[in-house]
């Protein structure tokens, strides 16, 4: 009985040894894996995506950090300081506040900032106001905007004189 067990572990382990043997994704001939490829040689193991365990841990494209312009992020805190901060994101680029009210204003205003892009850019900068009976007029938003811009080039022009 020995003898049958021994056999039968060998056979096993023979088994399992040989599975990368025959067909796998270094060898020439077609393969699932090609499907997945990045660029370059098809056949060049470094050039398929999930060829190890430890690409399962990589940090996937949608998990990728977004970088803001630091001058952007500064003008809008600044110029929203009146704004108590819900949540804020440096890493992906969100701010998003409860409802102040202005100083000399008598309507209370809440903020969504998303800042998508380094650039020092009007198209970087993306804000939704809202006050308590819905979204606030186009001019009002844009007035924001302008000020949060504004604010963010004097930063950089003083960040130069340094």
């Amino acid at each position: 009985m020995r003898w049958l067990t021994k056999l039968g572990l060998i056979s096993l382990l023979a088994v399992t040894a040989s599975c990368g043997a025959f067909g796998g994704k270094n060898r020439g001939g077609p393969s699932t894996y090609n499907d997945n490829v990045i660029g370059g040689n098809p056949r060049d193991p470094e050039n398929i995506e999930g060829t190890t365990i430890w690409d399962a841990f990589k940090p996937t494209k949608a998990e990728q950090i977004v970088q803001v312009n630091r001058y952007l992020w500064t003008a809008t805190l600044d110029v929203l300081d009146f704004l108590p901060l819900q949540t804020i994101e440096p890493y992906t680029g969100v701010i998003v506040t409860g409802y102040g009210t202005p100083p000399g204003g008598g309507r209370a205003y809440r903020a969504t900032v998303h800042i998508k892009d380094p650039a020092l850019d009007a198209r970087s900068l993306n804000i939704s106001l809202q006050t308590r009976n819905g979204p606030v007029s186009a001019s009002t938003a844009r007035a924001i905007e302008d000020a949060i811009l504004s604010r963010a080039r004097q930063l950089r022009i003083a960040d130069r004189k340094l």
